[in-house]
């Protein structure tokens, strides 16, 4: 009996043992399947304050009793509770990026998942979300960033020489940041050297063009607009954002690192117009009758929209809605500004009307807030004066150099209180 008694109790040791052992095992492996939701999540480039509410979501349909999120733009951490057991863990995100599809597909799976779903099922699911390519070629998005490049240097005031010589570089530059992309590049070296590409091309692009008799008469327009694609709009938008919905670390993060971005765009630019001798002082507007100057902004404003939408891999279905949104917004905006109203206040208003149609959008199409907000608003980024601030400054005009970086804080800020104001809409 004593022999049998020795057994019987390290049995029920060893069974209760490997019973906490399963249960841990469980509970940490349906943490990491949250941790991976929300780390794909960020890389996709959604908001945190986004990500933070569909983490809630999904961490209420695994089954956890609560849970507590600290987000950044390199790193995520979770603590969880499950029938009285917790654990804590943390996940590396990655290379940040935008990439609308994608955060459709996760806010699908977290809409549609049922109660209680298994762990590996829902990893099964974001394994096969992981690993999904672009929807677009890379000849593809570098034909429409060129197009693109020719409608912003439109809306910059250029003609139709500084059009196409923008929307050569743009597109070389384009198709020179996805090769050094493919290659695991550092993604501020490529930008700086996607910039060095795209504006040198540019101003290769307007030497011949000048051989040949053609009169660049805006040249900083084209010059500029050759670059716009590079400008990290949405990252810099989203920190403002996270900072009004109190997401401070997730904000400051992702502000630094727009701003190292912009830098590293501004460093290149800066090569080019050192070594060519580029005059970026900015000139009168292209004189057109104003009925026709309203269609072809809109048709400008429509075409850049569509190809952003495309660069951030955007369904199909959604890039002419996109495209249709923005050139409502900004042709509003753009009118406001020929009536004499500041940069600013009509950059809220179109944002606003940007945030309220996403809103809309969302709730009847189930189609992602970022999906229908972020190639609207990158294309009234002011890029111009961002480029203008960095090279001012780089040149000693400090007067002038301030009054560029005002003019181009007071917007993104205008721009990220247009859509936070539009949220107030939600009715959640």
């Amino acid at each position: 009996m004593a022999v049998g008694t020795s057994r019987s109790g390290p049995r029920v040791t060893s069974s209760s043992d490997r019973e906490n052992k399963a249960t841990s095992a469980a509970l940490g492996n349906a943490v990491e399947v949250l941790l991976w939701f929300g780390a794909l999540m960020l890389r996709a480039g959604n908001t945190a304050i986004r990500t933070r509410e569909w983490i809630a979501v999904m961490a209420r349909k695994i089954g956890f009793d609560a849970v507590s999120v600290s987000l950044s733009l390199d790193s995520i951490n979770a603590s969880v509770r499950r029938s009285g057991e917790s654990t804590t863990a943390m996940r590396e995100i990655g290379p940040p990026a935008v990439n609308a599809s994608r955060i459709a597909d996760l806010e699908q799976l977290a809409r549609n998942m049922g109660l209680e779903s298994a762990p590996h099922e829902i990893g099964a699911r974001l394994a096969e979300i992981e690993s999904t390519g672009h929807l677009y070629s890379s000849a593809q998005i570098a034909a429409a960033v060129s197009i693109a490049s020719g409608a912003f240097a439109f809306l910059n005031g250029a003609a139709a020489v500084e059009m196409s010589a923008a929307a050569i570089g743009g597109g070389i530059g384009q198709w020179a940041r996805s090769w050094l992309s493919r290659r695991q590049f550092n993604q501020y070296g490529a930008a700086a050297l996607s910039a060095v590409v795209a504006s040198g091309v540019y101003v290769l692009a307007a030497a011949m063009a000048g051989r040949a008799g053609f009169e660049f008469a805006h040249y900083p327009s084209g010059f500029i607009a050759s670059v716009l694609f590079l400008i990290p709009g949405f990252p810099l938008l989203a920190a403002l954002f996270d900072l009004l919905q109190y997401q401070t670390v997730a904000a400051m993060s992702r502000l630094a690192y727009g701003v190292m971005m912009l830098l590293a765009v501004a460093l290149g630019l800066s090569i080019v117009i050192a070594i060519a001798g580029v005059d970026i002082t900015r000139q009168p507007p292209l004189e057109l009758d104003y009925s026709l100057k309203l269609l072809l902004r809109a048709i400008a404003s429509f075409i850049a929209a569509c190809a952003f939408a495309m660069l951030f891999n955007t369904s199909v279905r959604a890039v002419l809605g996109v495209g249709l949104l923005a050139l409502v917004a900004n042709e509003l905006r753009l009118i406001l500004i020929d009536m004499g109203m500041m940069l600013a206040p009509a950059a809220f208003l179109a944002a606003f009307v940007i945030g309220l149609v996403a809103l809309v959008v969302d709730d009847r199409f189930n189609v992602p807030r970022m999906a229908m907000t972020v190639a609207p608003i990158v294309i009234m980024i002011p890029g111009i004066y961002a480029f203008e601030m960095i090279v001012l400054f780089n040149r000693g005009k400090m007067l002038e150099a301030l009054q560029a970086s005002a003019a181009c804080g007071f917007v993104i800020g205008a721009l990220a209180m247009g859509l936070a104001t539009a949220r107030f809409f939600s009715g959640r």
